[in-house]
């Protein structure tokens, strides 16, 4: 019996806008979903800004957070985080088939990807019970929200390497009374974003039983985003 070897993508798409990300996820699942592309892991950080998920609660955003930091309420779950430079970003969109199609194992073969990759640094991350995430500590360092469409998944992970994290202070992360965040900065010095996109890139394989994964130009995914509007213009 011949066995199927499990390809990942990975692009590592640098700074791009919230809205725009939203964009690309959408257009990407659709070719998801019809096998135009492979499984794919989307690398990239953020502005500033604040999300919500489809059922968060808006008294989670706290009145002295910095006003020009823009809000979106999105098709996520999970309550209210932040995103912005230093911060990495990883949205998978992958199928999820077999014995994959279980949101409970998804959620924690994403905390185990992120365990491993901070243990690369000698960083002890940690699970707590009935929560989603990794502390380090009584401190959380990484945050998880996904969407599930027809069991292909966008959305997905941010974990703090040295973002400004007075930033947090406008918020309640992720809804958890007291939460208080940290960062591998905090931990260790001189670790950069592409350090751990690389630790991340290759744990995220390994946890997720790819046999290969390969780098995917940017460009590519973008020109899904202009065939979805011209598409949309077309039916308009």
């Amino acid at each position: 019996m011949t066995q199927i070897t499990r390809i990942l993508s990975v692009a590592n798409l640098g700074t791009v806008e919230y809205q725009a990300a939203l964009a690309l996820q959408t257009a990407m699942v659709a070719a998801r979903q019809s096998d135009a592309i492979s499984d794919t892991l989307l690398i990239l950080e953020h502005p500033h800004v604040f999300t919500l998920g489809r059922g968060a609660d808006e008294r989670f955003l706290l009145a002295q957070r910095p006003g020009e930091v823009p809000i979106y309420r999105i098709s996520r779950g999970g309550e209210v985080t932040y995103h912005g430079p230093g911060q990495l970003v990883g949205y998978p969109i992958i199928k999820l088939e077999g014995r994959d199609r279980d949101v409970h194992r998804y959620l924690r073969n994403l905390e185990e990807a992120m365990l491993r990759a901070l243990a690369d640094f000698d960083i002890q991350g940690m699970r707590r019970e009935g929560l989603t995430g990794i502390w380090v500590g009584a401190k959380k360092i990484g945050s998880i929200g996904v969407g599930i469409k027809r069991w292909t998944t966008c959305h997905g992970f941010a974990l703090n390497v040295c973002p400004d994290l007075s930033y947090f202070r406008g918020i309640v992360p992720c809804g958890i009374d007291g939460c208080e965040m940290t960062s591998i900065e905090a931990h260790r010095d001189r670790i950069s974003i592409d350090e751990f996109a690389t630790a991340m890139r290759s744990r995220f394989a390994e946890v997720f039983d790819y046999a290969e994964n390969g780098t995917v130009d940017p460009a590519t995914l973008w020109q899904l985003v202009e065939s979805n509007v011209a598409e949309e213009r077309r039916d308009a």
